[in-house]
């Protein structure tokens, strides 16, 4: 059984759910409206130059965590997901999915973006595992913290790798879908690297180095 690893946003998705989260914590008044747009597309710049600090990032993403109840942002989550997310949803990225559980494929979600919002985003594609950046919890309730590594660049790899040895598998015969530059050291860990609708930088190595183009847009 090979494994099929798959990017989340702007891969299976048409659109950053990280990014929209932000937009509509804004649109709900649940944080500054100016202040935060401004900061959200300042890392949002940053990380499609490839220059973004995850730490300071995940400090400005996760404070909304820390300053409501879990039953609050879960009612709002659904909400988020209902107006954000299920439009962007692609018919082609369940389509490719469907592609590999076919051909017996391990499926697996690895996103930066964190498990409160992309859980039941991997849970509506039907997939079961996934590998995200952790919230902290401490009493059922969110700290704003970070468990463990932030799955991000390498911080991806060094989840993945946690991940395979608790299961005592490899990455014989893997396959990778990303759109991003950022994921290039797993990208170039993979049997099969795939680069799906590429930022700039990402296609232009892809072309360098053969690997497959596509698009599910």
């Amino acid at each position: 059984m090979a494994l099929a690893l798959f990017d989340l946003d702007n891969t299976l998705l048409d659109g950053d759910s990280d990014y929209l989260w932000g937009c509509f914590l804004v649109e709900r008044g649940v944080v500054d409206g100016e202040t935060y747009q401004r900061e959200n597309q300042r890392f949002y710049e940053q990380y499609l130059a490839g220059c973004l600090d995850i730490h300071e990032f995940l400090r400005f993403q996760l404070q909304p965590l820390a300053t409501h109840t879990r039953h609050q942002l879960e009612q709002w989550r659904e909400q988020f997901l209902s107006d954000k997310i299920d439009p962007i949803l692609l018919p082609k990225a369940r389509a490719l999915l469907e592609k590999h559980r076919q051909q017996g494929d391990e499926l697996l979600i690895i996103t930066a973006t964190n498990r409160f919002i992309t859980g039941p985003i991997a849970d509506r594609y039907a997939v079961s595992h996934l590998l995200a950046t952790e919230p902290e919890m401490r009493g059922g309730e969110y700290t704003g913290g970070v468990n463990g590594t932030p799955c991000f660049q390498d911080g991806k790899v060094e989840c993945l790798q946690r991940w395979l040895d608790e299961r005592r598998q490899t990455l014989a015969g893997s396959w990778f879908y990303s759109d991003s530059h950022n994921d290039l050291p797993l990208l170039e860990r993979v049997e099969h690297p795939v680069a799906v609708d590429p930022d700039e930088k990402l296609e232009a190595l892809a072309q360098e180095r053969g690997w497959p183009v596509i698009s599910l847009r």
